[in-house]
């Protein structure tokens, strides 16, 4: 049985964030909001924001919109659906000593206001989770800004600790190792060849010492130990925006070039992200294939996150136990 003292605990979780709808003005708003942080576009304002409101926000909407439009569900956005099962899932393995909610570094449920909601509720600690697996300023930074803005608007704080990156985490590497291979085992093929899609960032973003680009050969390193060798693994990052430099090798053109070589049976992978999203349903699963079989490829295959299934949340609930030590006790009846 587990027993809070004090106030009552929280645990936050945060994810990028998704559009409230599958439509232009929709993502226009989300747009404009997640593009506008300056974690994320290095940019001078007064440079960027010309060309963010005249230019990007006046023509990438409608082309998102229809990305969006294509993957969209009755229980909204996959990345909204799935981080609404987690913290559902979540909060069933804890029970009442722990209060769960959710949140999107964009979008809503804003960060601020579940904050808000959560010390209303009485929560006098709360654990921020983001759930990204590898650390970069664009997203764990960036989330933990949010965090610091909200705590600035509130007279009476809740004391805060933050889930670390769990990039090489055993828990994490178990639960990617053992997710994917009931996968691969379930494919109606069998992959010559699994590539492991990370999200791209700024080429500039490693050279300036952000630890991602490490962080995710790490990943993929400690995962083809995991897998034990049993097909090719190759890693890759995907999502690039605008014409500068972006780590690389670039996803789309991996995906091409195997083809090229004579791959005709591939399997994607993305341990980068704890939830499926657009990146995944519609960037690889969607583009990603037409790229890969239009290259001559006859087999392809998009693997799903670790989501909301059991080797997830036994990972997720066995991080979030470990954070909350000397908050939660628990007491083993013999």
């Amino acid at each position: 049985m587990a027993e809070s003292h004090g106030g009552r605990i929280g645990v936050l979780l945060v994810n990028l964030g998704t559009p409230d709808a599958p439509t232009p003005r929709a993502v226009r708003r989300y747009l404009a909001e997640f593009l506008s942080d300056r974690r994320v576009v290095e940019i001078p304002p007064l440079v960027w924001q010309p060309i963010l409101r005249g230019i990007i926000l006046n023509t990438r909407p409608k082309r998102s919109a229809h990305a969006y439009a294509q993957i969209w569900t009755e229980a909204g956005s996959p990345l909204a659906a799935i981080t609404r099962a987690q913290a559902e899932a979540l909060q069933a393995r804890l029970g009442d000593a722990v209060l769960v909610r959710r949140a999107m570094r964009y979008g809503n449920p804003a960060i601020g206001a579940e904050l808000a909601n959560m010390t209303a509720d009485g929560c006098d600690r709360i654990l921020v989770a983001p759930l990204y697996p590898q650390y970069s300023g664009a997203t764990t930074a960036s989330a933990m800004d949010a965090v610091g803005a909200a705590l600035a608007g509130l007279r009476r704080q809740p004391a805060i600790r933050m889930l670390p990156p769990y990039f090489a985490d055993p828990l994490h590497i178990d639960a990617l190792q053992a997710d994917i291979a009931r996968q691969l085992a379930a494919l109606p093929f069998v992959p010559e060849v699994l590539l492991l899609s990370f999200h791209g960032m700024p080429a500039r973003t490693h050279r300036l010492g952000d630890p991602y680009y490490r962080q995710c050969l790490e990943t993929a390193r400690l995962l083809t130990q995991a897998l034990g060798g049993r097909l090719r693994v190759e890693i890759a990052f995907q999502s690039r925006f605008g014409r500068g430099g972006w780590l690389e090798p670039a996803t789309d053109a991996v995906l091409i070039g195997e083809a090229g070589k004579g791959t005709r049976r591939l399997a994607v992978a993305a341990p980068g992200f704890a939830a499926d999203c657009l990146e995944t349903r519609e960037e690889l699963a969607i583009r990603g294939a037409g790229q890969f079989l239009a290259a001559g490829g006859s087999d392809f295959a998009v693997l799903d996150c670790i989501n909301a299934g059991e080797a997830g949340m036994t990972m997720l609930e066995a991080l979030v136990r470990r954070e909350l030590g000397g908050w939660l006790r628990e007491h083993i009846h013999s």
